[in-house]
């Protein structure tokens, strides 16, 4: 994970809300607006005090209480409003950041997801991000009303006296700049470690709810619960810790405010018995500070929290700047299909060799077979022509051009690539086949699954086609998924056909149906077949042995 400070955070996320800076900008203008009509009416509760007192006051008594009137009723008006925007604006930026996100992860799959923690991913993309409202709603355009309130109160407060403008500019700089940056520095990386802990609790519930039936056949409920507990126990701690924190910049921020409301009413009182100001210069300056804390101090609550959303919002960046391993093609001129090639093939995962010299043809409209042991490289060749990942040496190619200069979405609109392990949605069985082909008609869908030897399976089923499948395709078999996965390819159409270990998971019987199927759609199109079964291997026209990385 990139370390990056609290300020290039910022920065970064910052630039996000340039779309919406119209509603930025009239949301701060509201918030400020209402935070001097809340403040103006203590203040000019003062000019009433002064109009009893008979002191000299520019306002008449009835024009004092319904300005204060009017000041309370836009207060109310202006807070829902400000509230409103932020909000928008917030909910806005998070459905951005989430599609930023998702297109990101888009790109870096498969190669850079292979392997990831995905609980962490989901933590990411779920709570990191939900935890930027709060940056976006409450922290934006709070620090710019601040700013700018600051300066008019300390114009009205400096126009009494300029000694009393300064305590004033000294108070709101304390409040709100120096104590979040002293409570941000105790925080150190509590933010940081606290959502890191975080997603680790979320990917461990997950791989315990995947493996729940493996953890209850072999007795191990009761260590996987201790470990559970165990890890929420270490993130209630650094969740106390940062309570602790939280408590802690409160009560020092409440001690300041006290603190410097004495110094401004001493001082003003100092000024009065030195003739410097009148008896409305020592009220007015020391309630107009007392009632004008609350922007900045809302400044200060954020001292504490905020380091949790930056935390989250660095977790968040680290997905939208990380490079892909294969870069998506476009405007390149679209090619048919007319056959695959691979020339010289050299590929390493962290430094350990693959494939290596590794050369085959793929003939149009011929059965390729590809055999080997397990870990021998016959998937990553497959995933080569799919340019999930790119070669480090040599050439993989398609109808005589490289993959490297086919578009990317011509590439896989010629190519269908069915893996070892087929993933199913939650959802109906049509919809899960559906995915590769949106506008498939219900007959396509049926004569796919025909294909694949599970229509009849299908119609077993108590609503068909509309039967929804159990998460993660739990629900049903190996066998199933899998001829469901061959189903999906047969309805894509491809005239490339990428087969990985196609029929590991069926019986005889189904295997001989989905041979006779492959056989059949190989005299329309191109099949490369990885299998370690030898009877797999009978359709196949021409085949190629995979040892350590080397072809024979």
């Amino acid at each position: 994970m990139k370390k990056r400070s609290g300020f290039q955070v910022m920065t970064r996320l910052i630039g996000l809300v340039k779309p919406l800076s119209g509603y930025m900008a009239l949301a701060i203008f509201m918030g400020l607006v209402g935070h001097l009509c809340a403040a103006f009416i203590t203040i000019f509760g003062g000019y009433g005090i002064l109009h009893v007192l008979q002191y000299y006051v520019p306002f008449s008594l009835t024009a004092i209480f319904v300005s204060v009137l009017i000041f309370a009723l836009l207060r109310g008006a202006l807070r829902y409003a400000e509230q409103a925007c932020n909000h928008y604006i917030a909910f806005k930026l998070l459905a951005l950041l989430r599609d930023r996100v998702f297109r990101a992860l888009r790109k870096l799959c498969p190669a850079k997801l292979e392997g990831r923690d995905k609980g962490n991913l989901i933590s990411i993309i779920t709570s990191d991000i939900e935890l930027l409202e709060v940056f976006y709603a409450h922290t934006i355009s709070p620090a710019a009303i601040a700013f700018l309130f600051t300066i008019v109160m300390c114009l009205f407060i400096g126009s009494f006296h300029w000694i009393l403008g300064v305590i004033a500019l000294i108070a709101y700089i304390t409040v709100g700049v120096v104590i979040p940056i002293i409570i941000s520095k105790l925080s150190e990386d509590d933010g940081l470690r606290f959502r890191t802990k975080s997603g680790e609790l979320s990917s461990f519930v997950l791989d315990s709810l995947r493996g729940l039936s493996e953890i209850l056949q072999y007795g191990q409920g009761k260590k996987r619960l201790m470990q559970m507990n165990q890890n929420t126990d270490d993130l209630s701690k650094d969740e106390a810790r940062m309570k602790h924190t939280a408590g802690k910049n409160t009560a020092i921020t409440n001690t300041v405010v006290l603190i410097f409301d004495l110094i401004m009413l001493f001082v003003s009182v100092w000024l009065y018995q030195m003739n410097a100001i009148g008896f409305d210069g020592v009220l007015i300056p020391t309630l107009a500070l007392f009632s004008s804390f609350g922007p900045v101090i809302a400044l200060a609550a954020l001292g504490s929290t905020l380091q949790n959303t930056f935390a989250a919002g660095n977790r968040v960046l680290d997905i939208l700047d990380e490079t892909p391993v294969v870069e998506e093609i476009r405007n390149q001129s679209e090619i048919s299909f007319s056959g695959a090639e691979a020339k010289h093939i050299f590929f390493s995962y962290d430094h350990e060799t693959i494939l290596s010299d590794v050369s085959l043809t793929v003939p149009e409209h011929t059965v390729v077979g590809i055999v080997g042991k397990s870990g021998s490289g016959k998937s990553t060749l497959l995933k080569l022509f799919m340019r999930f990942w790119q070669v480090q040496k040599g050439t993989v190619m398609l109808s005589g051009s490289s993959v490297e200069e086919i578009n990317t979405k011509n590439l896989r609109d010629m190519e269908s690539f069915v893996t070892q392990e087929t993933h199913l949605f939650h959802d109906s069985i049509k919809n899960n086949l559906r995915i590769a082909k949106l506008d498939a008609t219900d007959e396509e869908i049926q004569i796919a699954c025909q294909k694949a030897s599970v229509h009849d399976f299908i119609m077993t089923l108590p609503k068909g086609y509309d039967t929804l499948v159990g998460e993660l395709g739990d629900t049903l078999s190996g066998g199933e998924r899998q001829r469901l996965g061959l189903a999906r390819a047969f309805l894509h159409d491809a005239p490339f056909l990428l087969l990985d270990e196609p029929t590991s998971n069926l019986d005889s019987l189904n295997e001989a149906v989905i041979l006779k199927s492959l056989r059949e759609e190989g005299r329309g199109k191109t099949v490369v077949l990885v299998s370690h079964r030898q009877s797999t291997m009978r359709i196949a026209d021409t085949v190629y042995s995979v040892e350590h990385g080397r072809m024979s």
